[in-house]
């Protein structure tokens, strides 16, 4: 039997951040391995906008494949998704994106913690949630979901992060699996070729 050559992602890594995030993701993705056995999902906090600026920006620092989440798109390993600004990006049962533009969520759009909590229910242990610098407590309430469903926890160590509420909030709320910089963070996802 043939195997399709596109190959739906087994394990998948979601990497949420607001104020400050953007620093420390142009320091991991330059550093990913070309041949990942996880797809990475971006979740950030950023202006409403139908611009390509940061699919662009991330596309000239790495060999995979960079794209925004599309609706009903499968999740693909070796890829790096964004999602849309002003979306909820949402992980279906059948590994597929689904986008909503229901009400913000910690005043965000799109939302950690929507992304998270959606993906839990799908991926279960084969989920890495990572949190990263940011301003609110977007994030924390999806980890737990993760935690839940036996996934990975990891949060930028907040003295690497430029805004450290975010990660500190969620360190001093949940058992975090993982305190990581820039650095260890990336050797954590190249672990998973």
């Amino acid at each position: 039997m043939e195997e399709n050559k596109i190959k739906t992602a087994e394990n998948i890594v979601i990497i949420g951040g607001s104020a400050g995030s953007l620093d420390i993701i142009l320091k991991i993705v330059p550093a990913l391995h070309q041949h990942l056995n996880a797809a990475i999902i971006l979740v950030l906090h950023r202006k409403s906008s139908s611009d390509t600026i940061l699919v662009d920006l991330l596309s000239v620092k790495t060999k995979l494949i960079v794209k925004e989440a599309e609706e009903k798109e499968s999740i693909v390993a070796g890829c790096i998704y964004i999602a849309p600004a002003d979306y909820h990006l949402l992980i279906e049962k059948d590994r597929t994106f689904s986008l909503d533009v229901s009400e913000k969520v910690n005043y965000s759009r799109p939302s950690i913690d929507v992304t998270f909590e959606s993906a839990s229910e799908v991926y279960g242990s084969h989920l890495t949630g990572i949190l990263l610098s940011g301003a609110n407590a977007d994030g924390t309430d999806g980890l737990e979901a993760i935690k839940q469903h036996n996934g990975i926890c990891i949060a930028q160590e907040p003295s690497t992060a430029e805004v450290a509420y975010m990660p500190q909030y969620a360190i001093d709320h949940l058992a975090i699996d993982h305190i990581l910089t820039a650095e260890q963070i990336t050797d954590y996802i190249n672990s998973l070729v």
